[in-house]
C-alpha cells in the first residue's frame, strides 16, 4: 500500500541515519528530495540527489522544500549544537514549522525521534522530542513514529527487529535497521497512525512488513500522544508556547479540507 507516494522530502538528509534513509528511499523506488543548508556540502555527501535549500529554523525558507512532497521523512536532530535551547529550535521547532509551512497539504510522515522521547527519569532527558510527536499528531496528517534505540549498539547478528509501545524498551540498533524501518513504514499501510520504540534482536531481518507493523497498536484518535503513552506531561502544564503550537496546528489541520 503505497498510497501513491513518489516524491520523499528527506529532513535531516545528509546527517547519518538521513544518508542512509536516502539511499533507502531510492532502492524502494522513491525520489527522495533532501532539504540541506549548505547545497556545496551536501552534493559530495548526497551525489545525484535533489537538493532544496532551506533551513529548519527559517520558516519562509521551507515553503519551497515542501512544496509537492508526497511523504515526509524526518531523520534530524540537534547533536552537536552546543545551544542549551539546540532541542527546542532544531528537534521540536523543525517539526513544528514544516508542518506550518505545508499549507494545507496532507504528506504521509515518518518521524524519527528517540527510544527515550517519555522518559523522564533518564538523566539528561527531555521533553522536546515527545513534543514535536504531539504537534504531529495534532496537525492530523497520516504518520509513523519511530523510537529507535541506541544507535549501533546492535551486533551483525541481531537483524530482528523488535517493537515495542508504552517507552519502557531499552536496547541498540543500527543506523540501516532505522533507515529501512523509516522508509518501510510510509509503504505499509499497516503502519499508520502507530507510534513505537524500535529495538533490535538476535535474528533474522524481518520478511513480512505488513504483520510486522500490524501487531502494534494504533494511536487513539484525538490524542495528541502515543497509544500507551504515560500520562505524566498534562496539556495545561506545558509552556504557554507549546500550547499555542498546539491549537496553530490543529487550526491549520480544521482550515486545510
Amino acid at each position: 500500500m503505497s498510497q501513491n507516494i513518489t516524491d520523499v522530502l528527506m529532513v535531516g538528509a545528509t546527517g547519518s541515519i538521513g544518508q542512509l534513509a536516502v539511499r533507502a528511499a531510492q532502492r524502494h523506488g522513491l525520489r527522495p528530495r533532501a532539504l540541506v543548508r549548505d547545497v556545496r556540502q551536501a552534493e559530495q555527501l548526497l551525489p545525484g540527489v535533489e537538493l532544496v535549500q532551506g533551513d529548519l529554523e527559517r520558516p519562509a525558507s521551507l515553503r519551497r522544500a515542501v512544496g509537492g512532497a508526497d511523504a515526509i521523512v524526518f531523520t534530524h536532530g540537534s547533536g552537536g549544537d552546543a545551544r542549551p535551547d539546540a532541542r527546542a529550535h532544531v528537534d521540536y521547532g523543525g517539526v513544528r514549522n514544516i508542518l506550518q509551512a505545508l499549507d494545507g497539504a496532507r504528506p504521509r510522515v515518518a518521524l524519527m525521534t528517540s527510544i527515550y522521547a517519555t522518559r523522564s527519569d533518564i538523566p539528561g532527558a527531555t521533553p522536546w522530542k515527545r513534543r514535536s510527536e504531539r504537534l504531529l499528531r495534532a496537525g492530523g496528517l497520516p504518520y509513523t513514529i519511530i523510537r529507535p534505540g541506541w544507535f549501533d549498539i546492535a551486533g551483525p547478528t541481531q537483524r530482528r527487529l523488535v517493537l515495542e509501545q508504552g517507552g519502557t524498551a531499552d536496547g541498540g540498533i543500527s543506523r540501516d535497521q532505522i533507515a529501512e524501518t523509516l522508509v518501510r513504514s510510509l509503504l505499509t499501510g499497516t503502519a499508520l497512525g502507530k507510534t513505537f520504540e524500535l529495538i533490535a534482536a538476535e535474528g533474522e531481518e524481518p520478511s513480512d512488513w505488513a504483520e510486522l507493523f500490524g501487531v502494534l497498536k494504533s494511536d487513539e484518535s484525538g490524542s495528541v500522544d502515543g497509544v500507551l503513552d504515560p500520562a505524566d506531561l498534562p496539556i495545561e502544564d506545558e509552556p504557554r508556547r507549546v500550547r499555542a503550537d498546539l491549537e496553530s496546528v490543529r487550526f491549520l489541520r480544521g482550515t486545510s479540507g
